[in-house]
């Protein structure tokens, strides 16, 4: 693995000290499109707002903390895990 980040740093060094307009067409701007990219339909997350009580936040912050995971993140995390429980035992429960 030591090689592919030396190659890599040595790409980013080499597009430092080099000059790279001539890659840019500033006449012509490039379409998403053109580069074979798209965006999704929809974007992958949704803003939704909860409250909740402050000693639940504050040990979802140190629980965060202690595993050096913003606590947003485990939020998500914790409530992925609970849909998918609730989906095998929603399951497991229909047959």
């Amino acid at each position: 693995m030591k090689t592919k980040r030396k190659v890599r740093s040595q790409v980013i060094v080499d597009y430092d000290n080099s000059d790279t307009t001539s890659f840019v067409n500033a006449n012509k701007p490039l379409l998403l499109s053109e580069m074979g990219v798209s965006l999704p339909s929809t974007p992958p997350t949704q803003v939704v707002s909860i409250q909740l009580p402050t000693p639940l936040l504050n040990e979802l912050r140190a629980l965060g903390s202690e595993q050096n995971v913003p606590y947003q993140a485990l939020i998500k995390l914790f409530l992925a895990d609970a849909v998918a429980k609730r989906r095998k035992s929603a399951s497991s429960h229909r047959r």
